[in-house]
């Protein structure tokens, strides 16, 4: 981990007072008590250190440290509950399926006395307390924030116009040089630092599930699948105008298939739950996305087919997902991630920050945070 932070910082010219070393464990999950404990001191402290006048807006996570952050620990009393709770809900299960068809108000009563016992458990077992390691390094800076469920990301740009509980230049942006083995991470580099030499060429492709809805129409559904599906389709057509690159769009339920997407440098799609579809030929330097739940949920496991670990392996240079179940409003929105990324102006960093609705949550960025696959011709700054 610490050779390959160190690689890293010398092909970008990051100076060596900018790495900090962490242990906190091997696994891919940390628990909470370990994170408040081994890592906000240490960076709190480092930060107030090295950088009083907060100039430094991004922190990279390196190979090595953990996805995830598990919920809080249970006492011993609490265990007992929960465990009482489930052999409840167990029989009433069981009393259910025994009921005749006719007998349906007693099913919806039992069915109403399982949804609360559930209610309690999830608030024993403070299972939405957890969250991806790097949406929470994401506030560091923010001394008090409640830890269940998410918190609204002061830089979404869907957020401008309202008025947060969290000052935006108290936001860190995070990404993370990871992938299944050392080399992935040092192929991820590699490649997107000679992409940003030629530009990133190829095609773009955008797997939507129906034909592109009109605005109220994906309006009516709220931030659910409809939305998303407008947002894939506009994404394509941001895309489009650049000019940059070729663009394909797919509006059918199937997902794309083996040897559909040759040259391929953008994707955006959905919904294969944990079951990654090999229709890619990547070209150096491609950045994609995959909308479906904990995409993300590990780097290491061998047989895994979750769509950021095999994405990695395949040869895409950056890519992000969710490493629990994340809602799909809690993702980032495909229009403005893609949007930004091809006007290339803004860092891959950056284009994930303004685009990614929620922090203290599920999602994690992998890839070079200052990569910016067009910048050479969109012009421009980075993010320091």
């Amino acid at each position: 981990s610490v050779g390959l932070a160190r690689e890293y910082m010398r092909l970008r010219g990051i100076p060596a007072r900018n790495l900090l070393e962490l242990w906190i464990t091997d696994k891919e999950t940390c628990s909470r008590e370990d994170y408040e404990r081994k890592v906000v001191p240490r960076v709190r402290e480092y930060l107030k250190k090295q950088d009083p006048l907060w100039n430094i807006r991004c922190l990279v996570t390196v190979f090595g440290l953990p996805l995830k952050i598990a919920p809080p620990s249970l006492s011993r009393e609490e265990r007992r509950e929960v465990k009482s709770l489930r052999e409840k809900q167990k029989a009433l299960r069981e009393s259910v399926k025994a009921l005749a068809a006719e007998e349906k108000k007693e099913k919806a009563r039992l069915q109403k006395e399982i949804a609360r016992l559930g209610g309690r458990i999830l608030t024993l077992t403070k299972s939405d307390y957890r969250s991806s390691f790097d949406s929470e390094l994401s506030l560091i800076r923010v001394q008090d924030y409640p830890l269940k469920g998410w918190i609204p990301n002061p830089l979404f740009l869907g957020f401008r116009k309202r008025k947060l509980s969290i000052p935006r230049d108290r936001v860190l942006m995070v990404s993370r040089l990871d992938g299944p083995s050392e080399d992935v991470v040092r192929r991820i580099v590699r490649d997107g630092l000679e992409a940003e030499k030629r530009g990133l060429s190829g095609t773009a492709y955008f797997d939507a599930r129906w034909p592109r809805p009109d605005k109220a129409h994906a309006k009516k559904t709220g931030m659910g699948y409809g939305f998303y599906d407008l947002s894939i389709h506009l994404a394509a057509e941001r895309v489009r105008k650049t000019g940059r690159l070729k663009v394909v769009v797919n509006d059918r339920p199937e997902l794309f298939q083996a040897g559909d997407c040759p040259d391929a440098a953008l994707y955006c799609g959905w919904y294969s739950l944990a079951r990654y579809v090999d229709a890619f030929d990547w070209r150096p330097g491609a950045v994609g996305f995959h909308i479906a739940s904990s995409e993300c949920a590990t780097m290491r496991g061998k047989n895994s087919q979750v769509w950021c670990k095999r994405m990695l392996e395949d040869g895409v240079a950056a890519t992000l997902g969710p490493v629990g179940e994340p809602y799909v409003q809690a993702f980032p929105l495909p229009e403005a991630f893609f949007g930004l990324l091809v006007e290339g102006r803004a860092t891959l960093a950056e284009c994930y920050m303004l685009s990614l609705p929620f922090l203290s949550w599920q999602m994690v960025l992998v890839g070079d945070p200052l990569y910016r696959p067009f910048g050479s011709q969109g012009g421009g700054r980075g993010a320091r």
